[in-house]
């Protein structure tokens, strides 16, 4: 699955509150300054809207149509209606992204996928480890004393800088240590 994808992907996981978008939103300028192009996916297990009443892309797509991209020099946006329940796959979630545009793909959620994952972690909410289950995990980012040792990585949740160090060591291990690439989208710098 993932594995097919010709960038490194990295998941965030952990349970509802723990902080992992906070932390994404804390990482992604620290890995913008070290020269990485990202791109994110956001799992939800709910309905969602990107736009809204009154917008003519929103009329437009209430009065039937299937897809509606929506375009100006800043940026552009696909919506698409979904004709089945079905939730998507990592996978075709992934098939969205121009790997030539990125660096990276961060993923927030699919905490049961098996790809490289980061779990955010906060003993005082009383639930669970995940990495002690799922050899997916490569690190943990917590802001406490974890209840149990660890033999993966583990990241103060508060010094993100630290991890996005690590994640960019990831990015260059999954280059096969090629430290020299030809120059990528965000001409990675360490």
């Amino acid at each position: 699955m993932a594995s097919k994808f010709p960038l490194p992907v990295l998941g965030f996981a952990g349970y509802s509150g723990a902080g992992k978008t906070t932390l994404l939103v804390q990482l992604v300028p620290l890995l913008s300054e070290r020269g990485l192009c990202t791109g994110l996916i956001k799992h939800s297990h709910h309905d969602f809207e990107i736009d809204y009443p009154g917008k003519d892309s929103y009329e437009l797509r209430k009065a039937g149509a299937k897809q509606v991209l929506i375009g100006s020099k800043y940026r552009w946006a696909l919506i698409t209606e979904t004709a089945h329940a079905k939730e998507p796959s990592l996978a075709d979630l992934l098939d969205h992204f121009d790997p030539q545009a990125l660096d990276l793909i961060l993923v927030e959620g699919f905490k049961f996928e098996a790809i490289p994952k980061i779990e955010i972690h906060r003993p005082s909410a009383g639930r669970p480890l995940l990495f002690p289950k799922d050899p997916s995990f490569i690190a943990i980012a917590v802001d406490a004393l974890l209840p149990i040792s660890a033999t993966i990585p583990v990241f103060d949740l508060n010094q993100p800088s630290r991890m996005a160090d690590f994640i960019m060591d990831y990015v260059l291990d999954f280059h096969h240590d090629d430290r020299n690439l030809q120059t990528p989208p965000g001409k990675l710098r360490r």
